[in-house]
């Protein structure tokens, strides 16, 4: 029988792909099948086959925040949904549906360009729109969880489709349900709130000192700093292999912290929504010696003690290392516990 015309294609199925230009560390890893998800509708058909071979599985987007081992067994699902769209727009706000595989800092550039401000201050984060509220990425004090309305995504244990609102995504530092339970939830669609009334976002120290105290920065303003800001902290994915920030700021309370003060007078740390106070991790690990040392193939960025770069034919293992490396010394001088911040697959 002859496909109707309207009918949706299957996911594409490919065997034994190399995946090394799928992961910005530039790890030579392989994944021995991969979906190809172009629609939403394409899950649920992927999902029975997998389960009907009882294979293990996972999700990649723009691999911009994961540690791949030389091969991943099972099957991958490529999330490659790429419509974008204002579904409504009022005098408070317009709400913009996006699918997983678009790329977020397009998006970005694409709201500035569509005079829909809000995202700057994420700009030139890499990865894809699908993955950001997986880790509920979040950069010069703003999260991407303010400016979502609801999440779009395949139940895997249901086997059917459910939009979350933000309440039910249980967004936290670098964390939500998507993350907790990587398992479960398929991120097809990303639908965000953007307010029609624009204010500056420039609290965060780094970022305000691009202005003057009496500045009025436009969002174009805001877009260019952060990006100015970003390139000279943070190395180039396609230059050298890198996951960007790859520790989390450790949350302390308030007697931890002015404990650590007043033996390290000049910790740096930023005031947490929690009442807590988050510690630069970049300051604690440059404070043990590891900013710019290399252990073999792979070492910390001279630039940013926070990001660990692969210099080429670095493996997943070489990363673990010097990561425990430096938990390790950071737990031993401040008695703090750094988490990782990458999927490690």
């Amino acid at each position: 029988m002859n496909r109707p015309q309207n009918a949706l294609s299957p996911a594409k199925l490919i065997s034994n792909l190399g995946l090394k230009d799928r992961n910005t560390f530039g790890l030579d890893a392989h994944a021995e099948l991969v979906y190809e998800v172009n629609a939403p509708e394409q899950i649920p058909a992927v999902i029975k086959e997998i389960r009907d071979q009882k294979l293990t599985w996972r999700v990649l987007g723009g691999g911009s925040n994961v540690i791949l081992p030389p091969v991943l067994p099972g099957a991958t699902l490529l999330m490659n949904i790429m419509d974008q769209d204002i579904i409504s727009s009022n005098a408070n706000a317009a709400l913009l549906a996006v699918g997983a595989g678009v790329n977020w800092h397009e998006l970005v550039v694409w709201t500035l360009e569509n005079n829909l401000p809000g995202l700057e201050n994420l700009a030139l984060i890499p990865g894809t729109v699908g993955a950001a509220p997986i880790q509920n990425i979040s950069a010069y004090g703003v999260e991407v969880a303010d400016y979502i309305n609801s999440i779009e995504a395949f139940d895997a244990n249901k086997q059917t489709f459910v939009t979350l609102h933000n309440d039910a995504c249980h967004f936290a530092y670098r964390d939500s349900c998507f993350k907790q339970n990587p398992q479960r939830f398929i991120v097809t669609k990303v639908v965000f709130k953007i307010p029609k009334t624009w204010r500056a976002r420039v609290h965060y120290a780094d970022l305000a000192n691009q202005f003057g105290e009496h500045s009025s920065p436009s969002p174009e303003d805001v877009f260019l700093a952060v990006c100015k800001m970003r390139t000279q902290k943070l190395p180039d994915p396609r230059t050298i292999g890198n996951a960007g920030s790859f520790f989390q700021n450790p949350i302390v309370s308030i007697e931890q912290f002015e404990t650590l003060l007043k033996v390290h007078t000049d910790l740096v740390s930023y005031p947490d929504a929690t009442g807590k106070r988050k510690l630069a991790a970049g300051w604690l690990i440059d404070q043990c010696g590891f900013k710019g040392q290399r252990m073999g193939n792979v070492g910390v960025y001279e630039n940013q003690a926070l990001v660990l770069v692969n210099h080429g034919g670095g493996t997943a293992k070489d990363i673990l290392v010097l990561a425990k490396c430096i938990q390790d010394k950071v737990r031993k001088e401040f008695g703090i516990s750094l988490q990782i911040e990458p999927n490690i697959f």
